[in-house]
């Protein structure tokens, strides 16, 4: 028996080409198995098993986990979105066209949960930026020269308008019109609040990579 077989029907199925009487597989039997596909974690999943939902779980998580923290303001929110975001994706797995990577679309998926956590929560957070200049004092400023701890730190300060747009633009890709829609803003708001965004993260990390001064 092939892993597929073994991992899409679970260990209490009976095979097709089986008569309806034959044993039952159990745990206990012999199968040389390696790690599932992704289409058998796909069609484990649509049947129901647990195993195959938890080794979905299990495989994207993690990067699932990177992606809620840029959106959310704490590791707690964060948490949410991905438990909201796996929701989903159980829920909708039937409708995965499989057109592209199980990761782009789990992606696409924490994403959106991101952004209506970010509608019920945008009324309540309000961050002021009056501290920091208009524009940015070096065009060449590039986010890649420093450590991404302390960079996803310094986004999750952004108050939530920025945060959102920063991230769909600088790392998700989208396009301002894009990004519009999605947050129901002008596309001109969207370049502004993003150019807004890359200006505090500068500020924030010069004066991080500023010498401390002692006092003799």
């Amino acid at each position: 028996m092939s892993a597929a077989t073994w991992f899409a029907f679970g260990t209490d199925d009976v095979l097709p080409d089986q008569p309806a009487a034959a044993p039952r597989l159990t745990a206990s039997r012999s199968v040389a198995v390696g790690p599932p596909t992704e289409a058998e974690l796909i069609d484990g999943c649509l049947r129901g098993r647990q195993l195959a939902q938890k080794l979905l779980y299990d495989k994207y998580a993690g990067k699932m986990m990177a992606v809620c923290l840029r959106y959310a303001q704490t590791t707690f929110e964060a948490e949410d979105v991905l438990q909201e975001g796996f929701l989903t994706v159980f829920r909708t797995l039937a409708s995965f066209r499989r057109e592209c990577p199980l990761e782009f679309w789990i992606r696409r998926i924490m994403i959106n949960a991101a952004l209506r956590q970010h509608r019920r929560n945008a009324s309540l957070v309000a961050v002021s930026d009056g501290e920091y200049p208009e524009t940015l004092s070096s065009e060449e400023f590039t986010l890649s020269n420093y450590n991404f701890q302390e960079l996803l730190a310094m986004v999750q300060e952004l108050a939530p308008r920025y945060r959102m747009v920063f991230n769909l633009y600088a790392i998700e890709g989208y396009t301002h019109k894009e990004i519009g829609e999605l947050l129901n803003i002008t596309e001109g708001t969207s370049k502004s609040q993003y150019s807004r965004a890359r200006v505090i993260l500068q500020t924030k990390l010069e004066r991080l990579s500023a010498p401390t001064r002692h006092v003799s």
